[in-house]
Formats: structure tokens, C-alpha cells, sequence
């Protein structure tokens, strides 16, 4: 075999098993098990996994205890899905804290959904992480009707979206000065004010995608809900998130 085409052989089986590893689902723990008495997380959970393996995309676990996070188990997931507020510090925290940390800044993604806003709040790191938290204040307009608005056109997580209606909780609450990119929005009633609906950022070598959408299952499943969801989800794998 000449060199030429052994190195043709060579570059052929390497895309080959790059191309391998891309079509690999990406695998995402969804941790979950305690919340505001308002939010049904066993429902809102199941809604969420089947949003996101709707396309075969993503293969999601659902744990239903927050402790878990201290396992190192969880490196052997590619994506982290916080979808759970607790109100007590977690058993082995200190440990929780070590790993999450560890997990995002080393390269792998993590999604925070919601109330998970309100989560570690004795914890001022945790703002650094998710980019911005509950502000133990207040709260958000009456559940209804209210647009979306996509308020960046060229991210990957929301190139092509339109606007889109969701019946859902409006959260005015969020407060935090990490610079993030600012992904969607939607105007409240009672502010008058435009407030973060979705935004992503970079945390040492990982990547941090954040909703405030996803009350209750209804809202999950609403199509735009549940196309950011899943973009974001592939977008901290470092996959490409853009439709097939």
C-alpha cells in the first residue's frame, strides 16, 4: 500500500468515526425531585424528556433526587438538566457544588429550567453558573397568555425562530450582572418591562443554557418552549442544533 493511499485509508476511517461519535445520542440527566408545591415535577419532567427525544436526538434520565448530583456518576452524562428548586441544603452539598462545578468548567453542558433559578440559594457561586437566580423577591405575572420574542436571530440555539405565544408564567424575578446573550424575552403587565425568557453562556469550557419557561406540562410541550428546549439541549453538547 503506497503512502498516498494509506493515508487516504487513514483520513477516511477517522471522519468516519468522528461521524460515529456526532450521530451518538447525547445524553442528558434530568434531576428533579423536589419544587414549589405549584409545580408538578414528576408531570413537568416526563414532558420535558419527551420534548427532548422527540427527534432522537437526545436520550434523557430523570433522577428524582437533587442529591444524586453529588455521584460522580453524573460524568458520565454529557448534559446536566436542573428542573428542581430546593428549599434545604442538599445531603453531601459540598460535594453537589464540587461536581457541578467541575462538570460545566470542564467542558460538558449544563440547562437550568425554570424554578431551578430559585435553587442553591445560599450559594453565591451558583448565580456565576446559571447566569442569573431567583431574586428571593419577586415573582412573576398572573399564569396567561403572553408572546415570546427571540431576541437573538444569529445564535445557534435560535437562528431561524419566530416569536411564538405560550400560555405560561411570565418571570419578572431574575437578577444577575454576568454578561450572558440574551436569547429571548417577553414583556410583563406588570412591570411594563421586557424581562430574560432564554439566554446561554460560556463557563470555563462548557456551555450553560437557561429558560425561565416551563411552568407546567402544557407550557413544555408548546412548540417554541420545546424547540428552545431541545436546541439548547444539543447546544451545550457542542452539538450542532440547527434542524436536520
Amino acid at each position: 500500500m503506497t503512502a498516498v493511499v494509506l493515508a487516504l485509508v487513514l483520513s477516511m476511517t477517522a471522519n468516519a468515526e468522528a461521524e460515529a461519535v456526532d450521530v451518538e445520542p447525547v445524553r442528558v440527566l434530568l434531576v428533579t425531585g423536589v419544587d414549589h408545591p405549584a409545580h408538578h415535577w414528576r408531570k413537568t419532567a416526563t414532558a420535558v424528556r419527551e420534548v427532548l427525544e422527540k427527534q432522537g436526538r437526545i436520550e434523557v434520565r430523570i433522577v428524582e433526587d437533587p442529591a444524586f448530583l453529588a455521584s460522580d456518576t453524573l460524568f458520565d452524562y454529557d448534559v446536566l438538566f436542573l428542573h428542581f428548586k430546593n428549599y434545604e441544603p442538599l445531603a453531601r452539598e459540598d460535594r453537589v457544588r464540587e461536581n457541578l462545578i467541575n462538570f460545566v468548567t470542564g467542558g460538558k453542558g449544563l440547562v437550568a429550567m425554570h424554578f431551578a433559578s430559585g435553587a442553591f440559594e445560599k450559594w453565591p457561586e451558583y448565580e456565576s453558573l446559571v447566569g442569573k437566580v431567583w431574586d428571593g423577591v419577586s415573582s412573576h405575572d398572573p399564569k396567561g397568555l403572553f408572546t415570546v420574542k427571540i431576541a437573538d436571530q444569529e445564535h445557534p440555539i435560535t437562528k431561524g425562530l419566530q416569536n411564538f405565544a405560550t400560555d405560561d408564567e411570565l418571570y419578572i424575578c431574575l437578577k444577575g450582572d454576568r454578561p450572558v446573550d440574551l436569547l429571548a424575552t417577553a414583556r410583563s403587565t406588570i412591570t411594563g418591562k421586557d424581562h430574560p425568557m432564554a439566554f446561554a453562556l460560556h463557563c470555563g469550557r462548557g456551555r450553560v443554557f437557561h429558560t425561565a419557561l416551563g411552568h407546567d406540562a402544557k407550557a413544555i410541550q408548546t412548540s417554541g418552549t420545546a424547540e428552545l428546549l431541545h436546541r439548547g439541549c444539543l447546544w451545550v453538547a457542542s452539538r450542532d442544533p440547527s434542524p436536520p
